[in-house]
């Protein structure tokens, strides 16, 4: 069991370390908690420890909108202020005043 507390909170834009990607995360595992097939399909020489938090986010790049599911020491603070375009975000945030995404009450668990 994980005693990591995660770094990045839900509704934080984060930017991924080595693809070019950026995202609201809209949920925290403590650690890994997706299929052993996904981790495996990783690169071993990239492959993150699976003892840390991990991200869902609501991802984009210059060509798609997605869904990520990223390792704590794969992301970074995106302090750029260039709106994210997703458009899952709208049925989960707000965007409030200072430029960060605000969870809607009506999507929490």
């Amino acid at each position: 069991m994980s005693r990591h507390e995660a770094r990045f909170q839900i509704g934080q834009v984060v930017r991924h370390k080595l693809f070019p990607f950026r995202g609201v995360i809209f949920d925290v595992d403590p650690q890994f908690a997706n299929t052993d097939e996904w981790y495996d399909s990783i690169p071993e020489e990239v492959r993150p420890r699976k003892d840390q938090p991990f991200y869902h986010l609501f991802a984009e790049n210059d060509r798609t909108h997605y869904i990520a599911y990223v390792s704590e020491q794969n992301l970074i603070p995106d302090d750029s202020d260039v709106p994210l375009s997703h458009p899952d975000i709208s049925d989960w945030f707000t965007m409030n005043g200072s430029g960060t995404y605000e969870l809607k009450k009506e999507a929490t668990n």
